[in-house]
């Protein structure tokens, strides 16, 4: 029998690493406003995370315009049309064997977060977090 050598059930540690590297990385260019487009330039983008697959070789980029300056589409859209030379500049910034094929989306965290305030006001929810628990007590071990 084969026990598992290893826990599969996150990312390891080396595509946490790597992932922040590129998220750094990317947010850095994208603040200088190294890339030559002026629809990109013009944009203030947020770069909120960066997850690797476990061979590095795609990483997806969680993006959101600051302040909702720009439609999400629309800035997902610029990076997309920039993908070639954003990998570029990752490959030169970071010393990887291959520089991760990169892919956008939309982080949806703050839209995640506004959501569970919304439900955690709602009166209903108020009063059940404020009732007491009212589950039997557990039977004793050693009775």
């Amino acid at each position: 029998m084969s026990a598992k050598r290893f826990n599969t059930s996150g990312p390891s540690q080396r595509q946490l690493r790597v992932g922040e590297l590129i998220r750094r990385t990317l947010a850095d260019v994208l603040n200088r406003g190294e890339i030559h487009d002026t629809a990109l330039s013009a944009m203030s983008i947020t770069v909120g995370e960066v997850s690797v697959s476990a061979d590095l070789k795609i990483a997806t980029v969680y993006v959101m315009p600051l302040m909702g300056s720009v439609p999400i589409a629309e800035a997902v859209a610029a990076l997309a049309r920039n993908k070639g030379e954003l990998r570029h500049r990752i490959s030169q910034e970071l010393t990887l064997k291959h520089a991760p094929d990169l892919r956008f989306r939309a982080d949806e965290t703050f839209d995640r977060l506004d959501e569970s305030r919304r439900l955690f006001s709602n009166p209903t929810v108020q009063r059940d977090v404020a009732a007491p628990d009212t589950t039997p007590d557990a039977p004793d071990e050693d009775a």
